[in-house]
Order: structure tokens, then sequence, then C-alpha cells
């Protein structure tokens, strides 16, 4: 073995041997398209290729957008497509909830922990605020996404 073939070894014997977890997260602010499909054909071969998982997550966080029926249709979809999913909201797992919204008291325990040893804070801003901030960000062609990100 060359020094190169000894480095690469030593390389992916410390790659994990965990059980991969493949996600996809749509959110149903709208109904799926190829695009979307094609994404999460990506995930569940690969899901499929490692032994992996497939997990269906909602994101479900903008509940004023949402599209009755949506998720309905991201799962008939991935049916119809022949791409079964192991873990979602259909049908469970060890990992829920598979819905975002259901997930914000998880989220919130973990908030106040990061807030109580001073690694975030509270964000007092207004909505009108954070608007004129965001329109600043544009103005000046910084990427609005920054705002707050480190807010809770």
């Amino acid at each position: 073995m060359t020094q190169t073939d000894n480095r690469m070894e030593g390389q992916l014997s410390s790659v994990s041997t965990k059980t991969p977890r493949l996600r996809f997260a749509p959110s149903p602010t709208g109904f799926l398209h190829i695009g979307a499909f094609r994404t999460a054909l990506f995930s569940w071969l690969y899901a499929r290729h490692s032994g992996g998982k497939f997990i269906l997550r909602i994101e479900d966080t903008d509940l004023a957008r949402t599209v009755e029926g949506a998720v309905e249709d991201f799962t008939s979809g991935l049916e119809w497509l022949g791409m079964d999913v192991d873990e979602g909201p259909v049908i469970g797992g060890p990992y829920g909830p598979y819905y975002q919204v259901q997930r914000k008291a998880l989220y919130q325990q973990y908030a106040s922990q990061l807030i109580a040893s001073g690694h975030a804070y509270h964000c007092y801003c207004t909505p009108e605020r954070l608007d004129e901030m965001r329109k600043e960000q544009i103005a000046n062609k910084l990427p609005p996404a920054t705002i707050g990100a480190a807010a809770i």
C-alpha cells in the first residue's frame, strides 16, 4: 500500500457507520412539482442504496399560506412513484412528530437552554421593525435571511 492509500484508508475508517437518515421536507404551501419529486427521488435512492431510512417531515411553519390537501398530495405522489417512506406523518416512527409545528415544544426547550447559557437572546423587534431592517438589507444588497438569525 502506498502512503496515499494509507491516508485514504484512515479517512474511510473514520466515516460514521450509523445508518443514514435522508429527509425530504416539503412545505404544504403549494403542490409539489417535478423538481421537488426529483429531490425526493435522490434522497430515496440513496437511502435504499445505503440501507438507510427515508423520512418525510412536513415543514408546515407557514400556516397562513398552507394549501389544503397539499400533504395528501405529497404522500400520494410519493406512493404513485413507488417511493416508500420509512418514517413520516402517516406511518409515524421513533423521531416524531413529523410536522414541524408539532415540534415547537422541543424547539422551545432547546431555545431556552441556549438563552440561559448566553448563546442566544430574545428579539423584541416588532414586525414593522423587522420589515424595515429587511428593506434596508435588500437596498444594500445583503441577504435578508440573516435578519433575526440569532434572535429567538
